[in-house]
């Protein structure tokens, strides 16, 4: 039901054309590797639209525990969408940065509460330090690497004949 909803919102949703697109099929093997920039577009506009129409206010459940539990998914999952929009505002003050300290600290402190058997990852750890680097250099905007990770999947898929000086093309 989640997975078909999201399907929905990425095929019906009307978004500016400066907005990275996401594949249709996302979470189906069929859809490839999500890029980062895939990400944010999926965690700032379309889970959010998603999961407030499944889960939000005025939505009803099999049970008042579901409802219950279903809620506090979603507003587990409003903490990382808080954290990552403030992440990748165009603008950074101190204010904003302590703001997404305490969003991903609530989704990261919150995630074996929410979800038992989750193993945390490096990146759970590497999250904190984004902070820092607000404070220090700015808008995410300004020191991502979206452009770097689109060349290096260029690159990747370039022919090679893992022979230095000769072209794919050549024969021996």
């Amino acid at each position: 039901e989640v997975l078909g909803r999201i399907h929905d919102v990425i095929r019906d949703a009307s978004v500016p054309t400066w907005l990275g697109s996401v594949p249709s099929n996302f979470g189906e093997a069929s859809a490839g590797t999500i890029k980062a920039d895939e990400w944010r577009s999926l965690v700032m506009v379309y889970l959010p639209i998603a999961l407030l129409s499944l889960w939000g206010a005025g939505t009803s459940h099999s049970s008042d525990e579901l409802a219950v539990r279903l809620r506090a998914i979603l507003d587990h999952t409003m903490e990382l969408v808080c954290a990552v929009y403030l992440a990748c505002a165009r603008t950074m003050t101190a204010r904003r940065a302590h703001a997404y300290r305490s969003h991903i600290a609530g989704y990261v402190g919150k995630l074996k509460k929410i979800h038992p058997t989750f193993s945390l990852r490096p990146n759970h750890h590497a999250s904190f330090h984004v902070y820092d680097y607000l404070l220090l250099f700015g808008p995410a905007h300004s020191w991502w690497c979206f452009p770097f990770e689109r060349l290096i999947g260029i690159l990747q898929r370039l022919p090679v004949n893992h022979k230095f000086g000769k072209s794919s093309s050549e024969r021996e």
